[in-house]
C-alpha cells in the first residue's frame, strides 16, 4: 500500500485493490506521501526499503524519459 495523499484526519491509501481512507492517527507519524505501508500486527508501518525502491525505479523512468528523445 502506499500513502497517495492526506485529506484532514484522513490517509488515502492506494492499494491492489483501489483507494482506501483510514485515520491518519492509525499510521506512524513520520509517515509521508508517496510512502509505501505493510500492515501487520494489527498496525501499519513505513517500509523505508520499499519506499525507497519505488522513488529509485520513479526518478529512473523520468530520467529515460527526459534523455531518451527522439531527435
Amino acid at each position: 500500500m502506499t500513502i497517495d495523499r492526506f485529506e484532514g484526519d484522513y490517509a488515502v491509501l492506494e492499494t491492489d485493490e483501489g483507494m482506501v481512507s483510514i485515520h491518519r492517527a492509525h499510521l506512524p507519524s513520520s509517515a509521508h506521501e508517496g510512502d509505501v505501508v505493510t500492515y501487520s500486527n494489527g498496525g501499519y508501518s513505513v517500509s523505508h526499503a520499499d519506499t525507497d525502491e519505488r522513488r529509485r525505479a520513479a526518478r529512473e523512468k523520468l530520467n529515460r524519459l527526459l534523455t531518451d528523445k527522439d531527435d
